[in-house]
């Protein structure tokens, strides 16, 4: 293989050992840790290992753990109450409504309900505002990650031509927007792009996030490449990405496998997110 694997592992490593001084810092100054209310509804398996996991990289760090476990009979009010009541909470930096919630509750309407400077997620429509017009605030965890991935192996944003493959809330359309406010000239496709591999094969930057197992192959990829992997997808023959890695990675200049590329930077990016809504909330930098 010739392209250089971005290690998505190591650079998480690294975020999190940043996050700890930051942590350790901020108590000095203030007398207290920032906090954490993850706030779980029901007993999906797949959503509580995800909730357990983020818990305990946080407390790690030493972020204070706030965690809301609710039964899957919890109403729309119940939900919401507590989600009021972490917003109302000093001691709570950063609150995150793990989604998808159970059958008969409105997630989007929950989610809303957070307060933008606690929305450690970057799902409010207050925070892709901010973002959208490059407003101080916080940003979606995975989007940043595949910035700080970037960034970490010196790939040149400014002047450079991005493709965004997919344009979902949560990664495509704020991953371009950050890749906008890094001066790339970004194109974003999607389900109705003509001619997608020739728009791809443009790509200085090429991130894909589409969600279709190895849709990407070598034809979308100009040689020496940087090609970002955010795609998970459970197949017979075991997780894959995105994109085909092999062949791929044959024709890029850098490439994140799957798994152990962008998948590590999610829980990393939530708690430098924490973090930062900690201080923003003091008036710390």
């Amino acid at each position: 293989m010739s392209a250089t694997i971005i290690d998505g592992k190591e650079v998480a490593v690294r975020v999190r050992a940043d996050v700890a001084r930051d942590v350790a810092s901020f108590r000095e100054r203030t007398g207290r840790a920032p906090g954490l209310a993850t706030i779980l509804v029901g007993d999906d398996p797949a959503s509580a290992v995800y909730v357990a996991n983020k818990r305990k990289a946080c407390a790690q760090a030493g972020i204070v753990d706030f965690h809301q476990h609710l039964p899957a009979g919890a109403t729309q009010d119940q939900v919401a109450a507590v989600i009021e009541d972490c917003n109302g909470n000093p001691e709570v930096s950063g609150i995150l409504l793990q989604l998808p919630v159970p059958e008969g509750l409105n997630g989007k309407e929950l989610t809303a309900l957070i307060e933008a400077n606690k929305d450690v997620d970057g799902l409010t429509q207050v925070s892709a505002g901010r973002l959208m017009q490059g407003a101080p605030g916080l940003r979606p965890c995975t989007p940043l990650g595949v910035i700080e991935l970037l960034d970490s192996y010196s790939v040149a944003l400014e002047g450079a031509e991005a493709v965004v493959v997919g344009r979902s809330d949560l990664v495509g359309k704020p991953v371009a927007f950050l890749l906008l406010h890094r001066n790339a000239t970004v194109t974003m496709c999607h389900s109705r792009t003509r001619d997608l591999p020739g728009v791809c094969s443009r790509a200085d930057v090429l991130i894909a996030a589409i969600g279709r197992a190895e849709m990407i192959g070598p034809d979308f990829v100009k040689p020496g490449a940087a090609v970002i992997d955010v795609g998970i997808n459970r197949t017979d023959d075991g997780l894959k990405g995105d994109v085909q890695f092999a062949a791929v990675a044959e024709k890029a200049g850098f490439i994140t496998p799957v798994p152990g590329g962008v998948g590590p930077m999610t829980i990393a990016m939530l708690m430098r997110n924490t973090v930062t809504a900690a201080q923003l909330a003091v008036g710390l930098e």
